[in-house]
């Protein structure tokens, strides 16, 4: 993409309605524009990314055999009626009457819906296990919203719903995304800390709440250590990560804790996701029910399983920047790398930068190549901001040797290198898996 025809509204100010890092930086690099409170637009950059965050959440759901589908935003009252939630789940849910007097709600969740496409659906327990999500927008009407997106009225969610026969087989289902969500995170570039949590308003007993650790999270955390020490290796391991002791402040209980205060960690950390098992809270009162191997019926044993799509951008920045800006993890990065064109002017400049952004494009990277007559420092401070891992700038004193300098934007590291030589190490870095 050339720079002079994107859409990149970059603002130099810290925006002063800003209170934590990743909202100041998504309204400056120009993500995200408010449309009121705690509602957002996703302008270009902002969408790439959370783009590119949804792909790789809805890869590890395919990968490990769930199923997509797409339910609509808006819910009628009657099924939250049915399960017994309408009158209490409180002021977050937004109702309201169509033109027909029939009360409907923007869903904050989908359980109620989801119960009632599958009692509807299914007859036998031989069509069970199941797992169908999808990747949807929710509305709760947060009674302060604050932070930017990490805590919005409305929200990009991946939601998911397990279908077991009993409980045994739905714990053995709980565990596998408990798993998927492991390698999701870790894909994402974050060392996620699961613990274990009150289920709240959902219901049932076993429920798990996966967070980042992040000086601005609202929540506390008490965890094992070797969360810290391990990090990503546990993504696959539930039985070691079972093993290891990790609570919220709810579900801490801080006389029997069986860690010492030199094996326990306390932090602060940012919900990423929370996975519920609530057995047949649903789906007894709406009557979904099958068939098991003895011909009786009984209900389907159901979780749902919850990721905050837009909110991980907000957290990935929180744990992932400097006082010059973002630094994207590579595989949710929108541009991988930015073209810094010094002389626009300059027809040897003008020829390498055309070369490398031909080269990138060919490749199907995400290239942003800045082809605008700013200045120098203008241009280092845009894409700075902007968290391209990788910088290519093109100047006129060295691009007459055919030598360019290629910025690893994380580390800081600039190398003099030759136009071939940095095409190469780039895509060869982007193909490592």
């Amino acid at each position: 993409m050339l720079l002079s025809r994107y859409f990149l509204p970059v603002l130099k100010e810290k925006p002063v309605e800003a209170q934590v890092v990743s909202h100041s930086l998504m309204l400056r690099s120009g993500m995200i524009r408010q449309s009121s409170a705690g509602i957002y637009s996703w302008l270009p950059l902002g969408l790439k990314v959370l783009k590119n965050i949804e792909n790789i959440v809805r890869f590890n759901m395919d990968a490990s055999g769930f199923v997509e589908l797409l339910m609509p935003c808006v819910q009628d009252a009657s099924l939250w009626r049915e399960s017994g939630r309408f009158d209490v789940y409180g002021r977050e849910m937004l109702s309201f009457k169509d033109r027909h007097d029939h009360d409907l709600l923007f869903g904050p969740t989908n359980e109620e819906l989801i119960t009632d496409i599958v009692r509807n659906s299914f007859q036998s327990y031989k069509e069970l296990p199941k797992v169908l999500y999808q990747i949807q927008w929710k509305f709760r009407d947060e009674i302060r919203p604050r932070f930017g997106v990490m805590r919005g009225r409305e929200f990009l969610m991946k939601d998911a719903y397990s279908l077991d026969i009993d409980m045994e087989s739905a714990i053995r289902t709980y565990d596998q995304v408990f798993v998927a969500y492991m390698r999701t995170f870790r894909d994402l570039g974050l060392n996620a800390i699961p613990l274990a949590a009150d289920p709240g308003e959902i219901g049932g007993e076993l429920s798990h709440e996966f967070h980042v650790v992040a000086d601005t999270g609202e929540s506390t955390l008490y965890y094992d250590k070797k969360f810290d020490i391990l990090g990503d290796t546990l993504a696959g391991d539930i039985n070691q990560l079972k093993s290891l002791y990790a609570a919220t402040e709810e579900k801490h209980d801080p006389d029997n804790c069986p860690l010492s205060k030199s094996e326990l960690s306390v932090r602060k950390g940012i919900e990423v996701g929370h996975i519920f098992n609530f057995a047949d809270k649903y789906s007894k009162p709406m009557n979904a029910m099958v068939n098991d191997s003895n011909g009786r019926l009984v209900p389907i044993q159901m979780g749902s399983y919850g990721i905050g799509i837009s909110r991980l951008v907000a957290a990935i920045i929180e744990v992932s920047h400097d006082e010059r800006g973002i630094i994207w993890p590579m595989q949710v990065a929108p541009f991988k790398v930015s073209i810094i064109n010094l002389n626009i002017k300059d027809d040897k400049c003008n020829q390498i930068s055309r070369s490398l952004y031909n080269q990138f494009v060919d490749q199907n990277i995400d290239v942003l190549y800045d082809d605008t007559g700013d200045s120098p420092g203008a241009k280092f401070a845009t894409h700075d901001l902007i968290g391209s891992p990788w910088q290519i700038i093109v100047g006129p004193k060295k691009a007459g040797s055919d030598l360019v300098e290629l910025k690893h934007r994380q580390s800081g590291e600039v190398q003099d290198i030759s136009v071939d030589s940095a095409a190469i190490e780039i895509i060869s870095s982007l193909h490592v898996k």
